[in-house]
């Protein structure tokens, strides 16, 4: 029997992003409202044992590239012996995650024993002012945490992880920072990606007149930067599009996930903190793995559960059914970024 996860258009699934939790000790503008969102109750949540338990069987279908997230993964306790025993089994031949950077100062040597070979860190301003108010903390508290995370990234290359910064930006905010950003490729090994601003969740979060394409973004930094030339990805299958200026040591990164969407290329499926299976970012389709899971369900109901969400896929998140737009409740924070 083909224990491969086959989607719509032929496409081969072969990595699952996993939310280990969705609380998280910031406030991202584009992420979640001001004033939060109700957090899970702690039986809602998989337990470590649950997970693993999940990835063995994703693993047994072909899913090859893991990558953890959250809300914020380095909140939860025991993240590092987890991944370590995950690690041990051999499950996955890419393990990767992602983080505001907040705790790696502290964990970050942790992380690197326990396994995980890359690191992507949300870097929404070089400013801290701006970057306090990107992450929905104005003032001295925001501007510390600031601090913590460009410490956080100076570990995670100290330290030789595949280092990776994502930014958000939003028209009228952080905008005017995407050149200072940019310019880390040129002094480091890392690959700056921006990211068109997506319509998840809470409407509220979202507005046209703040959105900036990748074109856009392209074509600011060519006026300060020069000529920007493609420069072909490590992974076919990854999202960016890669640019770098001759010789520069990183690579300046466009996901468009609204102005082009690239779901022809899409190999992923996303499992939330409490079970649930995501055949796509931008609907609301749903597989309730965790019900199953805790009422004696046998490794193989739970593959084809898998397959269902495979077959749920569609061809374009531009093509959903109306009623397949996500819903208020489950913005990025609830869903894994």
């Amino acid at each position: 029997m083909n224990q491969e996860l086959t989607a719509s258009g032929g496409r081969r699934l072969t990595y699952l992003r996993l939310s280990v939790t969705d609380r998280c000790n910031l406030r991202c503008r584009y992420c979640m409202p001001p004033e939060g969102v109700p957090k899970l109750d702690h039986g809602d949540v998989l337990t470590y044992e649950e997970i693993l338990r999940l990835a063995r069987v994703g693993a047994s279908l072909g899913l090859k590239k893991l990558r953890l997230t959250g809300g914020e993964p380095l909140v939860r306790r025991g993240l590092a012996g987890f991944i370590r025993a995950l690690n041990e089994e051999g499950l996955f031949q890419d393990l990767r995650l992602t983080t505001n950077g907040i705790l790696l100062p502290e964990m970050a040597a942790s992380l690197k024993a326990a396994g995980v070979v890359g690191l992507n860190i949300s870097l929404d301003a070089v400013d801290p002012a701006i970057y306090a108010e990107m992450v929905g903390l104005p003032g001295p508290a925001g501007e510390k945490m600031a601090g913590r995370a460009w410490a956080g990234f100076r570990a995670a290359l100290s330290l030789g992880f595949e280092t990776k910064i994502n930014c958000v930006p939003i028209r009228g905010v952080n905008d005017r920072q995407l050149t200072a950003l940019a310019r880390l490729a040129l002094e480091y090994p890392v690959d700056v990606r921006f990211i068109e601003h997506m319509p998840v969740g809470r409407g509220r979060l979202w507005e046209e007149s703040c959105f900036l394409s990748a074109g856009e973004i392209l074509t600011r930094l060519e006026r300060e930067l020069g000529r920007l030339e493609p420069r072909p990805a490590a992974d076919p299958s990854a999202p960016a599009r890669l640019y770098a200026p001759a010789n520069a040591p990183g690579a300046i990164g466009f996901i468009s996930a609204v102005s082009a969407h690239f779901c022809s290329g899409c190999n992923r499926l996303r499992l939330t903190a409490d079970g649930k299976l995501k055949p796509c970012l931008l609907t609301d389709r749903e597989i309730n793995l965790r019900e199953p899971l805790r009422t004696g369900a046998s490794d193989q109901e739970l593959r084809e559960l898998f397959r269902a969400a495979a077959g749920h896929k569609p061809v374009s998140h531009l093509e959903a059914k109306p009623g397949d737009s996500a819903p208020a409740e489950r913005g990025m924070s609830r869903i894994g970024g």
